[in-house]
């Protein structure tokens, strides 16, 4: 049997993209745990839009300025371009936003945004109110517990995917396949993604000589709290500081205004290297504080955050939290043209965190990623339908493959690669201990490592050589001058 879609990823990429593909195609959705052990489920702050046509042009130049102009434009223009017909398909098929006290859509603002156009569900639930949404939609067939362990690519054809389901070895045969699988969160020691984003995909491109664009750029959140046992740490939306939460040291100085014109709402790279340069310069434990909100205010607006912060013990907004930059987003991904074909593929398209068309530059304004994954899935679905691409078996000579999945070795090396990228590829670099993780890297490969960690390798890698190449300073990519 061959499906006509092969969808990757059940994130809000993955799954809008099945929403736009006609019920009578046969589509098989695979996801490595279950459908929303996922960034999208755990996206807090919103999702971006251009609030009118007027808005249009300021939210592009908005998008180029946080990107440093590293972006691609014509990319930029067709998300913001796109975005309110698909936000209003959204809302007309039942997906709630919050709304104020008129009945209307209720926008807020966060950092580099010049208005605001940020949308939220839930108050800070964005990403799980729209990833619940997509899946209640979704009349696709479904595959958990489904570990992509290769792809059967071929001359630019994309055959399907090699899987291991409920650890069983299973051939996927698919027309079109869809890379919708997120980020590269788990490589690093301290992230805010879901644990089944690791680079798996990232890597297997790497080995079949898939181009990967800007993997030096990947982004760290300033505001995260990193003092619980959970891989995945505690993000602080950066909503909060858009509705009025400070940045402060340990005398309740607030420091940020020392750094940027902006302040709290300086681009988030800005605030996670003034956060870090200052707290290098004077040993000072940094808190974000609620002291502006009002009890009710606070509850309403951010029930979740309330909620996983009083569990922790923290009684907000009256105490402060304190607060580390944890890694985030990849800017950076599977290259792909304007339809989110994969560059010199015939049948593979990329979307989402695991993408790069170029929306983000060198640093992703806030909220757009939401905003990406919803709009060039339907792009890519609709190049999808229009070119009709039909895969013939009989030309693929890949024979399968015999992976073991983790070997012994493979605990120690993980947590070494997790220290690693933090400490040499974080938020500041240094030139000298790029080459010396680039080495170590590579006496990692030479181990006999599983399956899943030598992808995360050679993913890394690929991130470790692109910021070697780039010189110089910009955007998320910051190399200390010796």
């Amino acid at each position: 049997m061959i499906y006509d879609y092969l969808i990757i990823g059940s994130g809000v990429a993955g799954l809008n993209a099945a929403r736009n593909i006609p019920i009578n195609k046969k589509v098989l959705i695979v996801c490595k745990k279950n459908p929303w052990e996922c960034n999208t489920f755990y996206a807090q702050g919103g999702v971006a839009r251009a609030v009118d046509q007027s808005d249009i042009p300021y939210h592009i130049k908005d998008t180029l300025t946080a990107g440093v102009n590293l972006n691609n434009t014509q990319a930029v223009e067709i998300m913001s371009q796109k975005s309110i017909d698909i936000i209003d398909s959204l809302v007309n098929d039942g997906m709630n936003f919050d709304r104020n006290s008129e009945g209307k859509l209720a926008y807020t603002k966060e950092a580099a945004h010049s208005r605001s156009r940020i949308l939220h569900a839930d108050g800070d639930a964005t990403g799980r109110e729209l990833h619940m949404f997509l899946l209640k939609s979704c009349e696709h067939e479904i595959m958990s517990d489904s570990i992509v362990i290769d792809l059967l690519y071929e001359d630019g054809v994309c055959y399907g995917a090699h899987l291991l389901h409920n650890r069983k070895d299973k051939i996927i045969y698919a027309h079109n396949t869809i890379l919708a699988s997120g980020g590269v969160g788990s490589i690093y020691r301290y992230h805010t993604n879901s644990t089944t984003n690791a680079g798996d995909i990232q890597g297997i491109c790497v080995e079949k000589n898939i181009k990967l664009k800007d993997m030096e750029f990947m982004q760290f959140h300033p505001t995260v709290f990193v003092e619980t046992n959970n891989a995945r740490k505690t993000l602080l939306s950066e909503a909060l500081r858009g509705e009025g939460a400070i940045i402060e040291d340990e005398d309740g100085y607030a420091f940020l205004k020392d750094y940027h014109k902006d302040a709290e709402l300086a681009p988030r790279d800005v605030v996670s290297r003034a956060i870090f340069d200052y707290h290098a310069k004077t040993d000072s434990t940094v808190y974000l504080s609620f002291k502006n909100f009002k009890k009710t205010f606070f509850k309403k607006r951010f029930p979740n955050i309330y909620k996983n912060l009083n569990e922790l013990g923290y009684d907000l907004p009256f105490e402060r939290v304190p607060i580390t930059p944890a890694f985030h987003y990849s800017m950076g991904g599977i290259e792909v043209d304007l339809n989110s074909k994969v560059l010199n593929s015939k049948n593979l398209y990329a979307i989402g965190e695991v993408a790069c068309i170029g929306v983000h530059g060198a640093n992703r304004l806030a909220s757009n990623s939401l905003l990406e994954g919803l709009v060039f899935s339907k792009v890519a679905v609709q190049e999808a339908l229009k070119q009709n691409f039909k895969i013939d078996i009989n030309k693929l000579y890949i024979k399968n493959r015999e992976f073991i999945l983790v070997k012994d070795l493979d605990k120690a090396i993980k947590d070494g690669l997790r220290n690693l990228m933090w400490t040499n590829v974080g938020i500041v670099r240094d030139h000298q201990n790029l080459i010396d993780a680039l080495e170590e890297i590579n006496s990692y490969l030479e181990e006999d490592v599983g399956r899943l960690l030598f992808l995360r390798l050679l993913t890394a890698k690929s991130i470790i050589e692109s910021a070697i190449q780039r010189k110089k300073s910009i955007g998320a990519h910051y190399i200390k001058e010796n």
